[in-house]
């Protein structure tokens, strides 16, 4: 029996399996109600209504301290002898290597072609009010992480969950806590093993096969596919091996590079189109308030619009913490400036920069794509590059390769992380983690395993409805951890020392 034979089998077993149970979770987490003409997905109203609340809870903090945020980021008020495993810059890049992806690649491509160019206008805003609430959830995630005797660090909704629930509201909350930190560990760790991992596998592989000839290219045979995911798989193991220490050192440097190339091929397209740049702009701003062949009109490029953002930036998903929590801080809120920035950087930078690409360049299958009403794709944004630029398909595989391999990585984390809280932190425990994630970065590049991809998207953002209730209930203890770091910083900044108050975080009163 052949391998691609093989490989049908078994997706055709997943599928026959979990499918039932795939589409009966995605009615419910992504249940949608008709507006104005267009369906509403209410997990996407339930992030977006998050970001509002939080950016009027915290005066919006997003942009009143972007600049301090920065400094944080820049090491300005760093302690190296806080316990942590990283610091503030590789904590922030090892989150974004975990959300920069096809999704601002292929997914704002999607957004332009169903909502048109109005759809940018609308994430930009999403993207924003994401900031506020990744600064709340990744300073609760520093607050109540873990620090171990070996130095390590484990963070995320399993521990802010129950801890800080316990800690406000006695035994009952503690009780309700360790029911949602069960249920956070599992949710995450599904979604890592098939949304971060064998999903990101497969659309890399996908992209090269297609710049290397198709299925009847050098890499478009079974062998071919099994070589691709042996060679991830490899270099994922090694890299997880080492943690988060590794994976830090890997993402700091791959991210802003990839970031670099592929912002500074955008500018290359819109320079030298630099004349159809203002009514680029104003496409985007007219389409967002007079959109003309989108269902729904306005509101159904604002959805849109928010939808892809939301799948972009994670915002209020609870993920971004488990990475962020391992900064060497002793003020919990100084990483939740630092995490605002991440929408910014994902949604905000290079998902609008895409979006400009687009609109800019207006490939023709970027108009095909709208007047047959097809969701678009990677295509068209490598179209829109190669106007300009014919040899960038090419490059734009190797971006694609690279921002799958660093959210495989990232997700291997969190994972790994989901995975000690339910079976414990032993070698033997990490070690039969590390050994299936690797299998499965093989299979990635052999297999689909659709229904189970978008089981995974379903749990995940079910994560989302437990995380962001119980960030609801625990503002109280951000807005102090908030105060509590503002008064350090001024007290730097009048050149005294922030004193033994400040060397703990204290303890949150309601």
């Amino acid at each position: 029996m052949s391998l691609e034979s093989i490989t049908e089998n078994v997706d055709e077993a997943v599928s026959g399996f979990f499918e039932p149970i795939a589409t009966w979770l995605g009615e419910i987490v992504f249940y949608a109600v008709p507006v104005g003409g267009t369906d509403l997905p209410l997990i996407v109203a339930w992030l977006v209504v998050a970001g509002l609340v939080f950016t009027f809870w915290f005066g919006f903090v997003q942009l009143r301290k972007f600049r301090l945020a920065v400094d944080v980021v820049r090491g300005k008020y760093d302690d190296k002898d806080s316990a942590g495993e990283v610091n503030h810059f590789q904590a922030l890049t090892a989150a974004v290597s975990g959300t920069v992806g096809l999704g601002n690649i292929a997914g704002v491509a999607v957004a332009v072609s169903i909502g048109g160019a109005g759809a940018t206008f609308w994430m930009i805003l999403c993207g924003l009010l994401g900031m506020a609430t990744k600064f709340v959830e990744v300073t609760l995630g520093v607050k109540y992480r873990e620090v171990h005797a070996d130095g390590t660090v484990s963070g995320g909704p399993m521990h802010y969950l129950p801890k800080g629930l316990a800690e406000r509201f006695g035994k009952n909350g503690k009780a309700l806590g360790k029911v949602l930190a069960v249920l956070a560990s599992i949710m995450i760790l599904f979604f890592g093993l098939f949304g971060g991992n064998l999903f990101q596998v497969n659309q890399s592989y996908a992209q090269l096969v297609s710049v290397t000839g198709g299925e009847d290219g050098a890499m478009g045979s079974s062998a071919g596919a099994l070589f691709f995911g042996i060679l991830v798989a490899a270099l994922v193991g090694i890299v997880l091996l080492g943690g988060i220490r590794s994976i830090a050192s890997v993402t700091s440097r791959l991210i802003p590079a990839m970031a670099g190339i592929y912002i500074v091929a955008c500018l290359i397209v819109i320079l030298v189109n630099v004349t159809a740049v203002p009514d680029a702009i104003g496409t985007i701003i007219e389409g967002a308030f007079n959109p003309e062949g989108v269902a729904g009109g306005v509101l159904g490029a604002l959805i849109i619009g928010f939808k892809r953002a939301a799948f972009s930036n994670e915002a209020g998903l609870g993920s971004a913490p488990i990475a962020h929590s391992a900064v060497k801080t002793k003020h919990p809120a100084s990483e939740g400036l630092v995490a605002l920035l991440e929408p910014f950087i994902d949604t905000v930078v290079i998902c609008t920069m895409t979006a400009l690409t687009i609109v800019i360049a207006n490939p023709a299958s970027w108009g095909e794509a709208r007047n047959d009403d097809s969701i678009g794709g990677v295509t068209i944004t490598s179209d829109a590059f190669e106007t300009v630029l014919p040899w960038f398909p090419y490059v734009l595989t190797v971006a694609v390769i690279l921002f799958a391999f660093s959210t495989v990585l990232t997700w291997g984390y969190y994972g790994l992380k989901a995975w000690t809280y339910l079976f414990g932190r032993s070698r033997t425990s990490e070690i039969v983690f590390k050994s299936l994630y690797t299998l499965l970065a093989v299979s990635g590049s052999l297999l689909t395993l659709q229904t189970l991809i978008d089981l995974a998207d379903a749990v995940l953002f079910s994560l989302a409805v437990i995380n962001i209730i119980g960030l609801y209930l625990l503002a109280p203890v951000v807005k102090r951890e908030l105060n509590t770091f503002l008064e350090f910083v001024r007290t730097r900044k009048a050149g005294g020392t922030d004193g033994d108050k400040d060397d703990e975080p204290s303890k949150a009163t309601v």
